[in-house]
């Protein structure tokens, strides 16, 4: 079977599945992406750029549709220069989030295209319209953030297959697109997260006077996103250290984190939310304990897993990160956001759930964790989400057969 993935940052959450389709041997598996990234052996990466610079002089709603446009037009001419070297798909599985989705089906009209849908947006109760804190949408913005849904939608029309990798993610669709989306999750290499005895994470002292040394055992908290920014509640944590630290003298906590902003909007100075909540509470903390990483690489994330005491999660109703469901499966007491995505699946993983803005409930809940008497992480195995079983279910679905 010829199979084609699209996904603007590929691999992204088709991981296992092209590993898997690469290694069997049975199919030809190429992947378009606007990024070059590592990619699965046996995969063949053909990355692609847009074809024209964006207009300045567009309506305000026009910029969105018109850069996924834009990455639609390159992502079929890109498709178009396969089918012109021989290689049309059976099966294109693609994430349609920015677009590239839009018109596959007018370049390979025989295949099956099965669209991965990641999250519908809306102006109420999920990333936007849930923090009071956030100034209210202007009735500008609440049309823009429509039109934003725009590619979503026409390329679930345009589709054969549609899944969602939860229920909640899935609940965020229209009805009469719901009802065609299957829930598979994406699956977790669960042999990637067995707890490592001899981890290590060594940070260098801001004052350049040595270094800080974490293994197992201590008292570390461990917070991680992609970037530190308020839909994923750094502002909630940032406000609740000073006390969880005042109450636990011995304990350290690694924030893992960029300083962009994904998903939002910037401070008002412009700035980086690190630096805005730095200004806001800085002065309360004991920044000798609390240690910005940034990004790292995975050795380094996967050793943190090890050594985390507990782990905390916060977000708003928005798509749920790997960082949580990873940590929990990996054995690390996770104190989390009592919010519908983390709910769906708070009791398999134990996490131990709080009101996403109660800060006393944080503080309590983290500090009776990191006060326990420490014991080695037990890896969760849960066929549900591990990634062998995914794997399989994700191709049962999509009538792949080896």
């Amino acid at each position: 079977m010829n199979i084609l993935f699209i996904h603007q940052n590929f691999p992204g959450q088709f991981v296992h599945l092209a590993a898997d389709l690469a290694k069997s041997g049975e199919h030809k598996v190429i992947a378009l992406s606007m990024y070059v990234n590592p990619v699965p052996e046996g995969v063949t990466l053909r990355p692609y750029q847009a074809l024209r610079a964006q207009s300045e002089r567009q309506h305000p709603l026009l910029k969105d549709p018109e850069a996924k446009i834009m990455r639609a037009e390159a992502c079929a001419a890109a498709a178009i220069q396969l089918r012109n070297e021989g290689f049309v798909p059976d099966l294109v599985i693609a994430h349609p989030g920015w677009g590239e989705a839009l018109f596959i089906k007018d370049v390979f009209p025989k295949a099956r295209l099965a669209v991965y849908c990641e999250f519908h947006y809306a102006a109420e109760g999920r990333d936007v319209g849930f923090d009071p804190e956030e100034p209210p949408l202007s009735f500008p913005q609440r049309c823009a953030l429509r039109v934003r849904n725009m590619a979503n939608l026409l390329s679930l029309e345009a589709a054969d297959l549609a899944f969602a990798p939860t229920e909640w993610q899935r609940s965020t669709y229209p009805a009469p697109f719901r009802e065609r989306i299957a829930v598979i999750h994406d699956g977790i290499d669960l042999a990637r997260l067995v707890h490592r005895k001899d981890a290590v994470l060594r940070i260098a002292k801001g004052d350049g006077l040595g270094e800080c040394v974490l293994r197992p055992g201590d008292e570390v908290l461990t917070y991680v996103a992609r970037n530190l920014e308020p839909v994923r509640g750094f502002h909630i944590l940032m406000r609740v250290l000073p006390e969880v630290l005042r109450l636990r003298p011995e304990a350290h906590v690694v924030i893992v984190g960029g300083d962009r902003v994904s998903y939002g909007r910037r401070p008002e100075d412009g700035g980086s939310w690190k630096d805005a909540l730095l200004k806001e509470v800085g002065a309360s903390l004991d920044l000798a304990r609390v240690h910005f990483v940034g990004n790292v690489p995975e050795s380094v994330y996967l050793d943190l897993l090890s050594i985390s005491k507990v782990h905390a999660y916060w977000t708003t109703p928005f798509v749920l990160s790997w960082s949580f469901m990873e940590a929990a499966l990996a054995g690390v007491p996770v104190v989390a956001s009592d919010t519908p995505p983390v709910r769906e699946f708070a009791q398999a993983f134990g996490a131990q759930l709080v009101d996403f803005f109660d800060r006393e409930g944080f503080v309590r809940e983290i500090v009776k964790r990191l006060a326990a008497p420490p014991k080695p992480h037990k890896l969760r195995i849960l066929d549900r989400f591990s990634m062998a079983p995914c794997v399989v279910q994700q191709k049962k679905f999509l009538g792949i057969v080896d």
